[in-house]
């Protein structure tokens, strides 16, 4: 899967193989997206890659850099198959070029091929060109409340 547009030379993939570059991508975006989260190490992203419902997207540059990375969760609840998307996070180096925007087409087009019939995902109001690309690609915000309740594991 790629982004159709071929958009400033962004191709999207679901990642299969996980090694040393994709590791190191890891490395270099996560703490772009949480300050209090760590970096998946290659047990974890492996783990990630294998669980079945789980779509790793990585979008890269022509030089196989990667650029980016979505998180597509799938689930059959009674009412259906859903989707959500989390852990969407593009290298601040590389904003402004499109990635974004490709890895969500890229996961409504996995999602839509899974046979779900939501995709969800929550945004920081502070996260401003997020949120207007969230619109644009057709997303509403919903009334409702989203709950967390910390496991404190």
């Amino acid at each position: 899967m790629s982004d159709p547009s071929g958009a400033g030379g962004v191709t999207v993939t679901a990642l299969e193989e996980v090694g040393p570059d994709e590791v190191a991508a890891f490395a270099r975006l996560i703490p772009q997206l949480s300050r209090s989260s760590p970096p998946p190490d290659e047990a974890e992203l492996r783990e990630i890659v294998d669980t079945p419902g789980n779509v790793l997207l990585v979008a890269r540059d022509e030089d196989g850099t990667v650029l980016g990375s979505l998180t597509l969760v799938t689930f059959r609840i009674p009412t259906g198959m859903r989707a959500w998307i989390e852990d969407v996070v593009v290298d601040g180096e590389a904003r402004g070029r499109g990635v974004g925007d490709a890895l969500n087409r890229a996961a409504l087009d996995a999602a839509r091929a899974r046979g779900c019939k939501t995709v969800d995902l929550t945004s920081r109001p502070s996260r401003e060109a997020a949120n207007r690309l969230y619109q644009r690609l057709g997303f509403e915000a919903r009334e409702t409340n989203v709950y967390r309740y910390e496991l404190g594991t």
